[in-house]
Parts: C-alpha cells; sequence; structure tokens
C-alpha cells in the first residue's frame, strides 16, 4: 500500500503551546482529554493535503516584436508551464492530494489571459477531476518582492475578483511596463483592497529566501517587509512556504543524481533539510514572528512547471511535498484552514497525519489555536502522529527517527522590524522510539509543561534523519533521503 493513497485520514489536528517556567516531564501516551480530542468529530474536519503552488501551461512566456516594442508581445503557452490544468490535476489527485490550487503567474496582459482562456479551463478540469477540489487563483507578481500564492475563494466572482487584483496591481501585467507597480506600497495598497473584499483572498509568500545571498542576508523578501504585511491585511497575508518547490533539483530524468542540482533552486542560499532558512532556522525568523504572537503560518508545495521524469526539476503536485489542511472537503473550510493555521506540512510522505493537543483541565486547543490558562496551571502536550508503513513515491519506506518539541515566548511587537531571532526558543524534548508509544502506524507521546506563567508558543517538526537541527542541504542532495514535517504552532495564553 503506497503511503501517499492512505484514505480518510479522520484524526483530529491539535498542537499546543505552554509557557513554562518550570521543567517539564514526558512519557509516551495521550492523556484521556486529549485522547478525546484528537478522535472526536470535530465538526467533521479531516486531514486534507494539498498543493497551493502549481503552475499549467498558462504560465506563459512572451515574445517582443524587436520592430515595435510597444506592440503587445505575443503570447506563447506550454514554454514555462508544461501540462494542463486537468492534467496536473490528475496527476494531483493520483498522488493523494484531495485540493489544489492553480497558480499560474504573469507578464503583460496576464490578467486578460487569466480571465478569457485559463478560468474556462479550469471550469473544465473542475468537471474532468472532480475528486479534487480545485481552487483559482495565481502566483502573484509581488509588488516590492518576489512571488506570492494568490488563492480567491470559491464563489460565483472568482473569475472577477482575479482579474481585479491582477489587473490593477500585479506588477508585470501592464504593457509597456510601470515602475511603479514594482514598489511594496503598491503591494501594501493591493493588501488593504484585499482585505476589503466581500470574500478575502488568502495571500502566502513563494521560496521567501530564494534571492537570499547568504544566512540573514535578504533579497526579494525581508523581515520588515512581512511584518508590514501581515500588519495591512493580517486574514489576508497569513505566512510563507515553508518548504519551496523544485525540489527535484538534483535527480536526472534517468533518477541518477545531478551533482550540481540545488533543491528549491536556491542557489545563493540553500535550503535547511529542505526547507526555506526562514523555516528552518531554529528561533529564526519564523520564530520571531511566532514570538510577536503572530498568525504566521508555514506550507510546502511542489512549485510544479515541468516534472524531472520530462527533463525538468519539479515533483508530481503531491508527488514529495503536502500541505495537510484539517478541514471538511469543502473549499470555504479549506481555505479557512489556511488562513487560520489549521495546517501542518510534510516532504516525502514522511507522515499522513500529525494530531498535537495543548490542554489543561478540560480546556484543549489544536494547531492554529490558542489556550487559555490561569498563571501556574500545567499544559500538557500531546502528540499522536501517523508514520505510514508503505513506500512513498520515491519507493522508499521512511520511518520518524525523532520528533521535537519546541517552544517559544511570545513577548509582543519587537522594537526593531528587522529583526529575524527569538532568543527564547528551544527544543524541549526530543522524542524517539524509546519515549513514544507505538500501535501500528500510530506513534503518541507527551510532554507537561509545569507551572506555566508567561504567554508562549509551541510547535513540532520531525525527521528520518539522525540530524539535530536540520542541515545546510548541499549540491546534488537526494532529497527522498532527507525528510522533515513541520506542524503550526500553539498559542497559549495567559489569562488576566
Amino acid at each position: 500500500m503506497i503511503k501517499n493513497l492512505l484514505a480518510c485520514v479522520a484524526v483530529s489536528g491539535i498542537l499546543a503551546t505552554g509557557a513554562f517556567a518550570h521543567e517539564g516531564h514526558s512519557h509516551g501516551g495521550l492523556t484521556e482529554g486529549a485522547a478525546a480530542a484528537a478522535h472526536g468529530d470535530e465538526q467533521g474536519r479531516r486531514w486534507l493535503s494539498g498543493d497551493h503552488h502549481i503552475h499549467t501551461e498558462y504560465s506563459a512566456s512572451y515574445e517582443m516584436d524587436p520592430a515595435d516594442p510597444a506592440k503587445p508581445p505575443k503570447i506563447l503557452l506550454g514554454k514555462d508551464g508544461r501540462y494542463s490544468i486537468q492534467r496536473n490535476a490528475e496527476m494531483g489527485a493520483a498522488h493523494g492530494l484531495s485540493w489544489m490550487v492553480v497558480t499560474d503567474h504573469g507578464g503583460p496582459t496576464h490578467s486578460k489571459l487569466n480571465h478569457d482562456e485559463a478560468y474556462p479551463a479550469l471550469l473544465k478540469s473542475r468537471e474532468a477531476v472532480p475528486q479534487i477540489l480545485q481552487f483559482y487563483g495565481m502566483e502573484f507578481d509581488t509588488p516590492g518582492g518576489d512571488h506570492s500564492s494568490l488563492i480567491i475563494p470559491r464563489t460565483a466572482a472568482e473569475r472577477e475578483q482575479l482579474y481585479d487584483i491582477e489587473s490593477k496591481w500585479s506588477r508585470r501585467d501592464p504593457h509597456p511596463a510601470d515602475p511603479t507597480r514594482d514598489e511594496e506600497s503598491k503591494m501594501i495598497e493591493a493588501l488593504r483592497h484585499m482585505r476589503g473584499q466581500a470574500t478575502p483572498p488568502v495571500v502566502i509568500a513563494n521560496h521567501p529566501s530564494r534571492s537570499a545571498k547568504d544566512v540573514g542576508v535578504w533579497g526579494r523578501y525581508s523581515p520588515e517587509e512581512f511584518r508590514n504585511w501581515n500588519d495591512t491585511a493580517p486574514e489576508v497575508a497569513v505566512g510563507m512556504e515553508g518548504a519551496p518547490g523544485h525540489q527535484a533539483n538534483a535527480l536526472n530524468p534517468d533518477g541518477s543524481q545531478d551533482p550540481e542540482g540545488a533543491r528549491g533552486g536556491y542557489r545563493n542560499s540553500p535550503t535547511w533539510g529542505g526547507f526555506d532558512q526562514m523555516a528552518a532556522r531554529l528561533g529564526g525568523f519564523w520564530d520571531s514572528m511566532l514570538g510577536e504572537g503572530r498568525r504566521w503560518w508555514i506550507t510546502a508545495t511542489s512549485d510544479s512547471h515541468y516534472n524531472w521524469r520530462d527533463g525538468g526539476s519539479d515533483f508530481w503536485p503531491g508527488e514529495y511535498s503536502k500541505t495537510y489542511v484539517r478541514a471538511r472537503a469543502d473549499q470555504t473550510d479549506i481555505l479557512e484552514g489556511l488562513r487560520t493555521g489549521r495546517v501542518f506540512v510534510t516532504t516525502g510522505d514522511l507522515v499522513s497525519e500529525l494530531d498535537v493537543t495543548a490542554s489543561s483541565g478540560d480546556a484543549h486547543a489544536m494547531i492554529g489555536g490558542e489556550l487559555a490558562v490561569k498563571p501556574g496551571q500545567d499544559v500538557t502536550i500531546s502528540i499522536r502522529l501517523r508514520d505510514p508503513a508503505g513506500a512513498n513515491f520515491g519507493g522508499r519506506t521512511p520511518d520518524v527517527a525523532r520528533v521535537d518539541l519546541i517552544r517559544g515566548d511570545v513577548t509582543g511587537p519587537v522594537a526593531d522590524r528587522t529583526t529575524s531571532h527569538n532568543p527564547t526558543t528551544q527544543v524541549v524534548q526530543r522524542f524517539d522510539a524509546g519515549q513514544w508509544q507505538r500501535d501500528g502506524e500510530v506513534l503518541t507521546m507527551t510532554y507537561v509543561l509545569k507551572n506555566v506563567r508567561g504567554d508562549q508558543y509551541v510547535r513540532v517538526r520531525g525527521t528520518n534523519t539522525g540530524d539535530l537541527e536540520p542541515p545546510v542541504d548541499p549540491r546534488g542532495e537526494d532529497p527522498w533521503s532527507d525528510l522533515w514535517f513541520y506542524s503550526n504552532p500553539i498559542f497559549i495564553k495567559i489569562a488576566k
């Protein structure tokens, strides 16, 4: 049985956070309250895997007329993104996805191409491949930044909503080019517009450090820029790709390794265990955002343009990276799950369920949630995950080797908005086979945060490797040998 096609993962996703003043302790198994939360109906929600960064033939290339540069360029389909929307949907479904977002990036007059041609093709794909829920969206050519996934809610107005945003604010849409479109103030203007729409979209920054020159030497995205986004539209600008796409860069079509291939296309400053440095560095940028109490989530995507078997650098949607959302099989609830952080991510199908609960007395919180406790109370963190027994799509059967419980203080807004460090972040417990209980594919473990007295968050990560921290990825690395999963946080709030 293939890991990716395990059906009906109907256990709740629950993550905990705790401010701990004194040491905690760990043991296997779940508390009675945590088990009830993990296995409850929870409004019919279950873990649904998806991908919000997928390119199709409508990620076009453009050919200018050298004799008349003012003339609108000729649009060439299938030159950047190679496959049809329906083909991507079929392959996503075959690789275990329940939902996907079509995210073609633009160029001159791309808003019209999206409106007139891509959208009708999406409607046909929805009819042809109904087993996967397909969102309309685009890879937004972000003013003053790099790219971002723009996910449009499924409504009768979705076509016009995307056209409105792309035509007015995408930095590459005007012809002739308009330099004022490539200013951060234009993105802030766009976010203000989006937050005021009847059904606001979701914006997730793509490959945030791909243009970085070194660790902490940022490129087209910066910590201050993301803080500005999140301040402007906290329910629209909600996060970033933790694990970028293009993870098959080191694979040749015959399956051999390309010694020069860089995971994610990160040729300046590499990924760490397949994850962007903004997410992977313990106590780094992501933790600095969480330490402010920001609801800033991470995801994992394929960024699929051209499959590695055909000579490209990409996996099919769902073949390697998955973003799991705790939701009903309904596009409104999936989008709200992304918006509110009911999300965990994994590479190589290392896990297919991840339920983390923070509980105190009768109260509990799940991944993306908040637990209110009185000063001095204990908080129990319960972790339940499924480590599938079957082979993944790389033909491997990786096992979870370790699970880390991470916490950090929540201290409020930082004085220096360029900061990318949270010095309070630490691993409070490393679990291995001697510290969890196994029941078939399911592993359970708990940890008690004693005498909780301060606001903080917790999050969970795990790996199939023996690395204590995600390593910097060398050129030519086999992506199937270095797998990680991450939960989004739960916040603990001390009741006043």
